[in-house]
């Protein structure tokens, strides 16, 4: 009974308040009101490209219809640019790159003190229930009643609270690139009014302006179409059974939509989506705004955790990291937010982010990687078979050609207000200087106080944790000096004339710092060459990570000889994960691989461990073969 004596508390508080004179919406609750049910609507790859959000093109009349009633936020940000560290913040209230979740199909098991709020909610009486995704890195056995293509409210006991998520699919990335057939059938509901004409579809300044693109981007406004009627029929469902006025409705998406320099990429097209939280004129008083209205305040995905125990009246617990925004325990609005991106597939990267509303800082600390690394899964999507061409072709001009370019600058800096498209970077303007400093210390105070674990690599970082969280490694006190760590990485960019900076670090007796330290030089490329005897002698370093940058900054020098018996070696490994970085390592190298190409080929056939990790080892391995013998 204690959860329902305090909903009478919470709301006898409430409505003193408002006699006080403080407003808090239209209607002030009354001591018998029942827990809200909470329904989550969720779709994939979509930024906030409804006509509600002021996309003209977009036709969505059930969301637009929708947010009349909520309210829209207007900076709402994923935590991550790819699913499954995205949603494993959602599920937990902490960051991704906290837990060791960060890598697209690289589970870490969270430790016990971090669960996912529903097992809270469960506890608290609620009927939980996801449709039907999960994805979150982990596994999560106590997190539903049930979790399946059948999971529904309609399942609960009579009158029982409920927490209930329908992931909706059809904008998936996958979805863009079907079939005239197949594609049909997913959009068979619109009218010919709906359907998108290519000849109109607005594309941003960093896309090529062809009829392979247009088709791409209007293939996917006619899937949100197709989505929108789906979020209506949940919502007719809603109506049905006459829970409409006991249920706080969510409508948000994953992140950015599945096309290049949206999903995967920081920028505001990969991590900015759409929310709108709807409330019944009950729980009005919970509501920041009369429906139809906006709100500005920053929200992160790290928040939906505590924001629905706060909603539901539970406390918080301590180890969350995100701030509610509605409820009783609401929080005070955030300064910053921030996201991640590290390894999708088979192509790593460590990159984070934070926003301050305005300004966005971008800090890639693997610059020496390509803008879009080559990915099979997505290498599919003609969009991006069609940049591959134009480039080849030498066809690409301004940000198009920009966005193909072989590296990436180390820090990037936009001003999202006068440049939404963030084409213009500002990080080297020196009358940014500040803000660039300011949000630089912004974003690297928040990996400390986090324990980043991305600036370990992957297999490194599993190798510290030995079995344990990666969570629980971080924060031992001696397994992982994440200010060490930070600092060796903040090398990476520093120019050929601090080679004397970097050097100390090959030596250094943390493994992370001689990694940085060899990934600082491979940025230099053949500019390192001072440095070659300290690389030389990584190549018998205990970590295999350590082993591989030095080898790849090595073949940058041109001392493949030297470097890739190294990277052979590792192609044998036990560990899957020191397989795909070794193997990513040759296709970062290209023409300098072409003297192991049997052992390419013998690694190709060998029998792979078990895991996901096998499966993109086989991708990027059989991309380096295609390269190579062309």
């Amino acid at each position: 009974m204690y959860p329902y004596l305090k909903e009478v508390s919470r709301y006898l508080v409430l409505g003193v308040l408002f006699a006080m004179g403080t407003t808090f919406g239209e209607h002030a609750s009354g001591a018998d009101l029942p827990r809200p049910n909470v329904l989550w609507i969720t779709c994939e790859d979509m930024s906030p490209n409804l006509g509600c959000c002021g996309d003209a093109y977009a036709v969505t009349p059930s969301l637009d219809r929708f947010a009349k009633q909520g309210v829209r936020y207007t900076r709402a940000f994923a935590a991550a640019s790819v699913c499954t560290p995205a949603r494993s913040s959602l599920i937990t209230g902490v960051f991704a790159s906290s837990l060791g979740t960060q890598h697209l199909r690289g589970p870490a098991q969270p430790p016990e003190q971090i669960r996912p709020f529903s097992e809270y909610l469960r506890k608290a009486g609620h009927y939980c229930t996801n449709n039907v995704k999960e994805d979150y890195n982990f596994a999560a056995p106590r997190a539903w009643n049930e979790s399946s293509g059948q999971a529904h409210w309609r399942k609960r006991k009579p009158g029982q609270p409920f927490f209930s998520v329908f992931n909706i699919t059809t904008t998936h990335q996958g979805q863009i690139r079907l079939a005239d057939k197949p594609f049909a059938q997913r959009t068979a509901r619109l009218t010919p009014e709906q359907r998108h004409d290519p000849a109109k579809a607005p594309l941003p300044p960093y896309y090529p302006d062809t009829p392979v693109v247009r088709r791409d981007v209007a293939h996917f406004y006619d899937l949100t179409t197709a989505m929108d009627y789906q979020v209506g029929d949940l919502l007719e469902q809603l109506e049905e059974d006459g829970l409409a006025e006991n249920t706080i409705v969510f409508f948000y998406s994953d992140h950015g939509t599945g096309l290049p320099r949206h999903k995967r990429w920081l920028y505001g097209s990969g991590i900015h989506v759409p929310l709108i939280v709807r409330f019944p004129e009950k729980y009005r008083n919970l509501a920041p705004g009369k429906p139809g209205t906006t709100v500005d305040r920053l929200v992160s995905f790290v928040d939906f955790a505590p924001t629905v125990l706060s909603l539901a009246g539970l406390e918080i617990p301590a180890a969350m990291q995100g701030r509610a925004f509605l409820g009783e325990r609401a929080g005070p609005p955030r300064e910053y937010i921030f996201a991640i991106r590290d390894r999708v597939d088979e192509c790593y990267e460590f990159s984070r982010t934070v926003h301050d509303g305005r300004y966005q800082y971008i800090r890639n600390y693997m610059p020496h990687r390509p803008r879009m690394q080559r990915s099979f899964y997505s290498e599919q999507t003609a969009t991006r078979q069609e940049f591959r061409r134009l480039a080849a072709e030498g066809k690409l001009e301004g940000p198009a050609a920009e966005f193909m370019s072989a590296t990436k600058p180390p820090e990037e800096l936009y001003d999202t207000q006068t440049d939404p498209h963030e084409i213009r970077n500002l990080a080297g303007l020196p009358e940014h200087r500040l803000t660039r400093q300011r949000m630089q210390q912004a974003l690297q105070k928040w990996m400390v106080d986090t324990c980043d674990t991305g600036l370990l690599p992957e297999a490194e970082m599993h190798r510290r944790a030995a079995g344990r969280p990666p969570y629980t490694m971080a924060r031992d006190g001696k397994t992982f000096d994440v200010k060490l760590a930070l600092h060796a990485a903040e090398m990476v960019g520093l120019g050929p004339e601090q080679i004397g900076t970097i050097r100390p670090y090959l030596t250094h007796e943390d493994s992370a710092a001689r990694f940085w330290a060899a990934v600082a030089l491979a940025r230099l490329g053949p500019a390192a060459q001072p440095a070659a005897d300290g690389l030389r002698e990584l190549l018998d370093d205990p970590s295999p990570s350590v082993r591989l940058a030095a080898a790849e900054s090595l073949c940058r020098l041109g001392l493949e000889k030297e470097a890739l018996p190294t990277i052979v070696d590792a192609l044998k490994h036990d560990e899957p994960r020191v397989r795909l970085q070794a193997t990513m390592t040759l296709v970062a190298i290209g023409e300098k691989a072409r003297p192991v190409m049997p052992d390419v080929e013998a690694a190709l056939k060998a029998k792979m461990p078990p895991g996901a990790h096998a499966g993109y080892v086989r991708w990027a391995l059989g991309h380096v073969m295609k390269e190579l013998r062309q």
